[in-house]
């Protein structure tokens, strides 16, 4: 029993289309060939460092909405839409993209990760208009995190209640 591999790739900026039949032997030497190694180490303290300097910049935030005169709920507040603009505004300019290319999961940081998952798709499908672009596309990547999120707080807040 063959492996049937249908493909789209892109490499050296060349569109290869290919279609090939292989056992799971060759099927499995191409994939190894194909994908790049990575060095874990090395990535999980990019992703620490950018996800450290995310949230350094969130408290720097916060000490000078507080030096301001907010309070501490106001000041957090702040500090959320400060870094869901920011991020969104590095999204549109397509800066954020090449952070993450290179930082990781330490883009993930939950507020600033969430805002580049609902502008992404929004900026994608712009061209399509307002209603059946980006409307109907914002919440592409999003949706399934804000789906499972409510389905995991429910399912927990029932666990407590019976504990």
């Amino acid at each position: 029993a063959g492996v049937l591999v249908l493909g789209l790739g892109c490499e050296n900026n060349n569109i290869e289309v290919f279609c090939m039949d292989m056992n799971k032997a060759q099927y499995k030497k191409y994939v190894e060939k194909k994908a790049k190694n990575s060095n874990v180490i090395m990535n999980c303290l990019k992703a620490f460092f950018v996800g450290g300097t995310v949230c350094s910049i969130g408290e720097v935030l916060l000490k000078i909405y507080a030096y301001f005169g907010f309070d501490k709920n106001d000041s957090g507040s702040l500090v959320c839409i400060s870094l869901i603009f920011l991020s969104a505004l590095l999204t549109s300019l397509g800066v954020y993209d090449k952070i993450a290319k290179h930082a990781g999961a330490g883009t993930l940081v939950p507020i600033t990760g969430f805002a580049n998952a609902v502008v992404s798709p929004a900026i994608e499908f712009k061209d399509e208009g307002f209603v059946f672009g980006v409307a109907a596309n914002i919440f592409k990547i999003a949706g399934p995190v804000i789906t499972y999120g409510i389905i995991a707080s429910v399912i927990s807040g029932i666990v407590f209640l019976f504990i």
